[in-house]
């Protein structure tokens, strides 16, 4: 059996303000992939589900397709779209 990946999450706006947190540490299965970081926050706060195909990915600080593998010790980040001025 393989072991887990463990990577970093680093969260923005909307998802920060759902953990109340700015980064938190998950565990995943090897094969795992960028989406499943995503798919996991919406699962635990699915009030977050209408930024789901709005919510850009990022790994390691490149955005990057939600089909993209993990690997341990990854950073990704979960960036909703943000207004401002």
């Amino acid at each position: 059996m393989s072991e887990p990946l463990t990577v970093n999450v680093k969260l923005f706006a909307i998802y920060q303000e759902a953990y109340g947190v700015p980064e938190i540490q998950w565990c995943f299965p090897q094969g795992a992939t960028v989406g499943a970081v995503r798919d996991r926050a919406l699962a635990d706060h699915p009030q977050l589900s209408p930024w789901r195909d709005r919510t850009r990915l990022g790994l390691n600080l490149q955005f990057v397709a939600a089909d993209t593998p993990l690997h341990d010790g990854d950073e990704v980040v979960l960036i909703p779209p943000v207004s401002g001025g």
